[in-house]
């Protein structure tokens, strides 16, 4: 892994001091104006296979587990899903500060990432470990859901922070984010294909959801010890002392560009959250029977693994927003068009599996593309404030996607207890009413099309926004139309 960690610098000129900015690179290793090394490129990019496990795993089993093996009650379940969510997005953003901070005395942010590499696959084995039903199992699972959320943000936060540190062309973070992405699809697809098999080989139930929850931390611990080791290795010259949190979020106010694309990433992100934790509901009672999950998903993803390296040469030819806006634009009316195909039920699985290859496909962009255009939001501010706050723009990121992550089934869980939606435990299962039915179908369906078209507006804001940037920002970006 290459990069280093910058801390804030007084920019002069369109230079950043304290490991300035000269010529298109910043002296002293903090920040490579040139080409990153494969090796250096992948040593990075496999922490995102273990961040797409843990961003995947919960948000497609955990409510299911909770209703349908744990017999917690539909309302009660999604407030356990959103709430340790909520903790992340004030949590995240005091995680980024401090992240910065350790890069001031330490020249690192290695001891965060590994106190978070190692603490997360305990907390995520925990989860699924619940000997209560009912109640005792809803507080055992927010308890344990807390603590694997906090540990996943000491090591998210700064290693999202990295990609803006070990470049300062976008050409180069938009390769970066290419192989995390790519890594993360991995992830992901290892997830959403591998968990709910695991469930179903290991006898389903509570015994199966906790040989997965083994199984997962086993992955998680592997790959992301890997970019945090490898920090160490990656020296860091920060410049002056770094804003502290209250003072960074003042200044952040003013970066119209960074909350207008926060701000459509949070809705495309509750949008996806939604139809993921619809998805074993939807293979459960209208297309035939939880075992199809994980083919759901692999339609969903998989495709998405090809799609992003191709997203990526589209996006240096036409542009990084106007693919990303025709990547969101595409997953509108394939996500309407579930509706009609699910509602006919086991008879045209066919039809829902190549919608979600479809959607596949917009995925992809919707990952690689707001990550890229994130770093020169970062770079604009500090051309506009004269310091450089890689973690408390990170922080606030990811709190606002924890935010969108944590309200799609937390929305969606809302909705099935307005339709009627029954809990049940493994050996008592409850028939559903054709009330509940619909509002499971509404959440893999009709919802996410409308997060999705929402977030639209929000990304024409960034392009007007991000037209008026400063211009040394927009110099360093000639030749690319974003």
């Amino acid at each position: 892994m290459s990069g280093g960690a910058v801390g804030s610098g007084a920019v002069s000129g369109g230079a950043v001091s304290g490991g300035a900015v000269s010529g298109g690179a910043v002296s002293g290793g903090a920040v490579s104006g040139g080409a990153v090394g494969r090796r250096q490129l992948a040593g990075y990019a496999i922490g995102s296979v273990g961040t797409g496990i843990h961003s995947t795993v919960p948000g497609l089993l955990l409510l299911y587990f909770m209703t349908d093996a744990l017999g917690v009650p539909a309302g009660v379940a999604g407030l356990v899903v959103a709430l340790p969510k909520a903790w992340d997005a004030l949590f995240n953003p005091t995680v980024g500060a401090a992240s910065d901070r350790e890069a001031l005395r330490t020249g690192r942010r290695t001891r965060i990432l590994l106190a978070g590499a190692l603490a997360l696959p305990v907390a995520f084995a925990a989860m699924f470990l619940s000997p209560l039903t009912g109640s005792g199992a809803a507080a055992w699972v927010a308890v344990t859901f807390v603590l694997a959320s906090s540990a996943f943000a000491l090591f998210q936060v700064p290693y999202v922070a990295l990609p803006a540190e070990m470049s300062d062309r976008p050409e180069v973070r938009t390769r970066i984010m290419v192989w995390r992405i790519v890594c993360l699809t991995v992830g992901i697809l290892v997830a959403g294909g591998l968990a709910p098999a695991v469930v179903s080989l290991a006898g389903d139930g509570r015994r199966g959801y906790a040989v997965m929850g083994a199984v997962v931390a086993v992955l998680l611990l592997a790959t992301l010890l890997v970019p945090a080791l490898g920090a160490r290795r990656v020296p860091a010259r920060p410049g002056p002392e770094p804003l502290g949190l209250r003072a960074a979020l003042r200044t952040a106010r003013g970066n119209r560009a960074f909350f207008a694309l926060l701000g459509a990433f949070v809705l495309q992100a509750a949008a996806v959250a939604i139809m993921l934790a619809a998805a074993p509901y939807t293979a459960a009672y209208w297309l035939g029977g939880y075992g199809l999950t994980s083919v759901l998903f692999v339609c969903l993803v998989a495709p998405s693994a090809v799609a992003v390296p191709l997203w990526g040469r589209a996006a240096a030819r036409w542009g990084r927003l106007r693919c990303l806006t025709a990547a969101t634009a595409l997953f509108v009316p394939a996500s309407a068009a579930l509706w009609p195909a699910a509602g006919t039920g086991a008879v045209h699985v066919g039809a829902v599996l190549a919608l979600c290859a479809v959607l596949g496909v917009a995925y992809a962009a919707l990952q690689v593309l707001p990550l890229s255009l994130l770093p020169d939001t970062v770079h604009a501010d500090a051309a506009r404030t004269g310091r450089l706050q890689s973690g408390a723009f990170t922080g606030l990121w990811t709190a606002g996607e924890t935010a969108g992550l944590a309200a799609g089934p937390g929305l969606f869980s809302l909705a099935l207890a307005a339709a009627g939606f029954a809990s049940s435990t493994t050996d008592h299962p409850v028939a559903q009413t054709p009330a509940a039915r619909a509002g499971v179908l509404l959440g893999f369906s009709l919802v996410p099309a409308l997060l999705m078209l929402a977030s639209l507006p929000a990304l024409r804001a960034y392009g007007r926004r991000r037209a008026a940037a400063p211009a040394v920002v927009v110099d360093s970006l000639a030749g690319e139309v974003s």
